[in-house]
């Protein structure tokens, strides 16, 4: 809204404004549900294209994998989910802190873990072996084969 509506002394925080945060609400809710819609229809695809990725040519993976995270990149700071912060009031604590964890940091442990384990020699050699050979003979099966 370009005019601002006055508030009652007292019934908000310091640096809110009633009708700031009434427009925030509902554009976030608006985009609480585009961003569902897009996570909806991300599921299925982000599987099939992967899928269809670690199968490209001359046995490496095919790049349209990252291809559609690009998109869903672009899509995620369009939608800017978190956007009103900006009209928070600076007393708020942490409200803009880039240093949060995120799932990102907990999959890099585990990765780490599993790692060193394959390093080791450990359970996962030899699953990481025999899916290798799975993903191998899939490969090896899906290919058109000559008619000679």
């Amino acid at each position: 809204m370009s005019e601002e509506l006055p508030e009652k002394a007292g019934e908000s925080a310091p640096g809110i404004d009633r009708w700031t945060m009434i427009r925030d609400i509902a554009v976030f809710q608006v985009k609480l549900v585009v961003d569902g819609l897009r996570d909806f229809l991300l599921v299925p695809a982000s599987l099939i294209v992967g899928v269809v990725s670690l199968f490209g040519d001359d046995g490496k993976p095919a790049p349209h994998f990252y291809r559609l995270l690009g998109m869903g990149k672009r899509s995620e700071r369009f939608i800017n989910l978190f956007g009103a912060l900006r009209n928070a009031p600076v007393t708020l604590e942490d409200h803009e802190r880039d240093d949060d964890a995120s799932i990102d940091d907990l999959v890099q442990k585990i990765e780490t873990y599993v790692v060193d384990e394959y390093r080791r020699g450990g359970v996962t050699t030899q699953a990481k072996q025999r899916i290798d050979d799975a993903l191998d003979a899939i490969q090896r099966n899906a290919r058109p084969r000559d008619s000679g």
